[in-house]
């Protein structure tokens, strides 16, 4: 997947209130979590003319999601029906929410996009309701932590890009955008972060 210069809302039209975000926002039901991160990156910040970016060995994530087929600006709106979905079924999340993304938007037409909006969970649960259960497994990955609002990430992808080429490196499975600052939580959206994750195979 290359560039992707459709706006990706993902999560911004549903973050009103905490209670509607989709997102891990603070609370006293002991469900949602307020997630602390660290970034191992500095942060690089729009307009993205410098990318600070590396590499690393993610883990295997187990995480629920729902899959959509359509513009990518969508994704993120079915985020809070994750969520909700999760509290039927008594199911924790372990982590910040984020989008996996499958296919190049300069070559698929918009509503054949795939995509999946996921929350992390430990393991598999026993009850899934209306939600599906995958695991993300284990894979090198090249990856930059972005600030600011988040239809603006895509805008650091060609810094993540070059740096896979000097690397020697081709794409290698879908794109992961992890939201890792609720936006209800900030006064401004500069203060947002993003982890972009690309996974990486030596070029053919």
């Amino acid at each position: 997947m290359r560039l992707r210069l459709t706006p990706l809302l993902l999560l911004l039209a549903a973050c009103a209130a905490p209670s509607e975000s989709g997102l891990p926002a603070g609370g006293g039901d002991g469900f949602v979590q307020t997630w602390i991160y660290e970034p191992d990156l500095p942060v690089s910040q729009p307009p993205f003319r410098d990318v600070h970016t590396n590499w690393k060995q993610r883990l295997d994530q187990p995480y629920v999601y729902v899959e959509y087929t359509g513009p990518y600006y969508e994704t993120g709106r079915l985020l809070p029906s994750v969520e909700q979905a999760m509290r039927e079924s008594g199911v924790r999340p372990s982590g910040p929410p984020f989008g996996l993304f499958y296919d190049d938007p300069g070559k698929v037409p918009a509503d054949r996009l795939r995509s999946r909006a996921c929350i992390p969970v430990d393991s598999m649960p026993k009850h899934l309701g209306r939600l599906s259960y995958d695991v993300l497994p284990s894979q090198t990955v090249a990856y930059a932590v972005a600030g600011g609002a988040y239809p603006d990430v895509p805008r650091c992808y060609p810094g993540v890009y070059a740096y896979m080429r000097k690397m020697g490196w081709v794409e290698d499975g879908p794109v992961r955008e992890i939201y890792l600052v609720p936006p209800a939580t900030v006064s401004d959206y500069s203060q947002l972060m993003t982890e972009v994750q690309i996974p990486v195979t030596h070029g053919r």
